[in-house]
């Protein structure tokens, strides 16, 4: 994975035992400091999503108890969003997470204090992996406006298995100063000042380097309920403890056992009726599972029943084995005995949200009457006409002022409903695509195309619309890798990716349609990777991974032929202006490579570059022979103008990500050149109108969007718009203000 060493903010020193303490200001356009006279002054930029319309996991809903209309979202990659029900829109609250903090855009957990409407918690951190950084815990006093921060010294899963479960914080319900954390591999935390430091108290459960640890915590009138993900079914090893007086924790009398309570996954609290509802799984989620079970523990007995509404292992439609564990529950704050319960994993039947209005006695499936409308995200038919009710369902809330009005969260948007039948997708705002590939066409009707993982290729005709033509199909892919236009024809451009079906395609008008490829090379199926187009569309290069040759086709795709000079792994990349010419660099030799017959053979050029990094992006100038772009990470930026024979150091920055070009500012007579990376001592996104010589950086600290090194682009049609790819916010656009 990523790791990044540029630091920006120095983590402060605290007293506390897990945690040390950063106040974050918010500050937009601040003006750095040319330390070499090589960046100006900010100016105003407007940044905005290119909308797309969710496309990621969804792993946590949850409406404020005691105020109407407001509710919050977590995603495991894309950070935590508010809800404003009366623009019907979500707003991120995570953007001015940066660079160095790409870990803390993976959300574990959200609370909110039902006694102070405004205040918000965000358990930050999306691995506990030895190359992730550790997690922190954001407090707002102002709905997530503003923020403080407290770094802590533990490490948290928001984007590893488990990540639906929860929530995993919570203010205790005696005592609004006091705050519980569950932690994976760490146990139990405690803070006592409102999230500002943290401390590991005793729990009868022991963690393990490798277990679930924490799954839930949720509060049931006055005491606090804690599920435990690491137990292996028996009565012996307990997963639900309970805590009447905020010490001592216990186990939970009477709980159920076996393969199908394995795993408490979440819980919700009737206060009407005094009881507590639990969904469970054998395994967390939100792959691998393949039984579960509801149950619901009336507290003010000890009483606990069996609700399941159907149980896992029956017989499918289709004959096979109708496997599947339960995620997300959430009762009626309105109705007694009313609640919602989420199937998950259930592949062969289809995921479903069951409702109940006694108590869990009988169950009513909502996906038996469900009506969709997706019109406004069309990506969701999936390329063809029929709306899934969805899959990975564990975030699941019920709005506490309007009982009809529920919302569930898939693997790729947020469906709501406000009459139990209608649904369509409560997204807007929400944006959580990881973008991997970014054109901007000199001509056409569409100023962008982007390539996401999990999605495939988007057509974007409109910036402020998902795509009408939803994700590219013949064939749909998975995550997208590659994509590449004809500088010289924009109106041919192909595309590779991960696929049950072609691995390959072509448009021959610009991106709106496609074919799949006559054939493709064997490999293909097991690694498809980077593919060029080059400047007529004439010839084709793909490459398939560092233990594998790149293939040729010069019939469109009809027929391939293996480049046994081609450098194993390289992403290729044609010559915008003379057809006969690629280029590759191979990241383990340092070396750039060059084809003149038409990607036939390549031959060695300039030698001695920088190695061992396949983030390493060579990039062509357009309308140009022979210039070319080499962005070395924190080795710095190079450039060469005899076709990749020599490079020269750009002394203007210290270091370069990823690299783009736009319209040329009026009276330039070069592209403008848009990169990520540091012209002072952290990266940022910069725009050069000098051919590199100086740099203005145009974000600012709220617009930051942590990971962005994959891929940038001006466009070539309008002046100073640019198009940013993230890891988990989707394509960010942004213009002078």
């Amino acid at each position: 994975m990523r790791t990044f060493h540029l630091s920006r903010r120095a983590v402060l020193a605290g007293t506390a035992a897990t945690a040390a303490v950063a106040t974050l200001p918010v500050l937009q356009g601040r003006a750095q400091a040319a330390g070499n006279g090589a960046e100006t002054a900010a100016p105003a930029y407007r940044w905005r999503n290119a909308v797309q319309g969710g496309t990621g996991f969804v792993t946590g809903i949850l409406f404020h108890p005691s105020c109407r209309g407001l509710a919050y979202a977590r995603t495991d990659i894309g950070g935590a969003y508010r809800w404003d029900d009366r623009t019907g829109r979500w707003t991120p609250l995570t953007d001015h997470l940066g660079w160095d903090d790409w870990n803390l855009l993976g959300v574990e957990a959200m609370a909110v204090d039902p006694a102070h409407p405004n205040r918000l918690y965000l358990a930050l951190g999306a691995y506990t992996q030895s190359w992730a950084g550790n997690g922190a815990v954001l407090r707002s006093e102002d709905r997530g406006a503003t923020w403080k921060r407290t770094d802590l010294t533990v490490k948290l899963g928001g984007n590893e298995d488990g990540r639906g479960a929860g929530e995993r914080l919570l203010v205790d319900p005696r005592d609004s100063d006091t705050l519980w954390l569950g932690t994976r591999h760490d146990g139990l935390l405690k803070s006592t000042d409102r999230g500002a430091s943290w401390q590991a108290v005793s729990f009868p459960a022991a963690p393990s380097a490798t277990g679930q640890g924490v799954t839930l915590l949720v509060a049931g009138g006055r005491a606090v309920y804690a599920g435990w993900g690491d137990s292996d079914g028996t009565a012996d090893r307990p997963n639900l403890y309970r805590t009447c007086d905020g010490t001592t924790w216990q186990a939970v009398p009477g709980q159920p056992t076996g393969t199908a309570a394995k795993v408490p996954i979440r819980a919700a609290y009737d206060r009407h009726t005094r009881e507590l509802y639990v969904t469970y799984a054998n395994a967390p989620g939100p792959n691998g599972q393949s039984d579960g079970s509801v149950h619901k523990l009336r507290t003010a007995n000890g009483k606990w029943t069996e609700v399941t509404p159907v149980k896992p292992g029956g017989t499918a439609t289709d004959g096979s084995t109708d496997t599947f564990g339960y995620g997300g529950i959430a009762v009626d704050a309105r109705r007694p005995g009313t609640l919602v319960v989420s199937t998950n994993n259930r592949w062969a039947e289809i995921d479903t949200v069951f409702r109940s209005t006694n108590g869990g006695r009988t169950w009513t499936s909502l996906k038996d009457r469900a009506v969709f409308d997706v019109s406004e995200t069309p990506y969701l038919k999936w390329g063809g006409d029929k709306v899934k009710f969805g899959w990975w369902i564990q975030a699941l809330a019920l709005d506490p002022y309007d009982s009809q009005h529920v919302v569930y969260g898939t693997g790729a948007t947020l469906y709501g409903t406000r009459d139990l039948k209608r649904w369509a997708p409560q997204i807007r705002g929400l944006e959580e695509a990881s973008i991997r590939q970014l054109v901007s066409p000199p001509t056409g009707e569409a100023h962008l195309l982007s390539g996401s993982g999990d999605i495939g290729v988007m057509y974007h005709e409109r910036l402020t619309a998902s795509p009408s033509r939803g994700m590219a199909s013949n064939p749909v892919f998975g995550t997208s890798t590659g994509l590449s236009l004809a500088a010289a024809k924009p109106s041919y451009v192909v595309r590779a990716g991960w696929s049950n079906d072609a691995n390959g395609a072509y448009s021959l008008d610009g991106g709106k349609t496609w074919a799949p490829f006559g054939a493709q090379p064997a490999i293909a199926k097991d690694a498809p990777g980077p593919i060029a187009t080059n400047a007529d569309g004439s010839v084709l290069l793909w490459s398939f991974g560092t233990a594998n040759p790149g293939y040729r086709s010069a019939d469109n795709g009809a027929t391939w032929s293996e480049v046994a000079s081609f450098p194993k792994g390289a992403a290729p990349i044609a010559d915008p202006v003379d057809p006969t010419r690629f280029y590759a660099f191979d990241t383990t030799t340092g070396t750039v490579f060059a084809s003149t017959d038409s990607g036939r053979t390549f031959i060695a050029r300039a030698t001695g570059l920088s190695t061992g990094d396949s983030e390493f992006q060579l990039t062509a100038a357009p309308g140009r022979t022979g210039d070319l772009w080499l962005s070395l990470k924190a080795n710095g930026l190079y450039r060469s103008t005899d076709a990749g024979a020599t490079f020269a150091k750009v002394s203007s920055c210290h270091a370069a990500h990823t690299l783009g070009f736009g319209k040329a500012a009026r009276g330039a007579s070069y592209p403008s050149i848009y990169m990520v990376g540091a012209v002072e001592s952290f990266n940022a996104i910069h725009r050069s109108d000098d051919e590199a010589k100086t740099w203005t950086r145009i974000n600012d600290d709220q617009h930051q969007w942590g990971w962005t090194g994959a891929a940038i682009t001006g466009d070539p049609r309008v002046y100073g718009r640019v198009y940013v790819s993230t890891n988990g916010r989707g394509v960010q656009y942004g213009e002078p203000a």
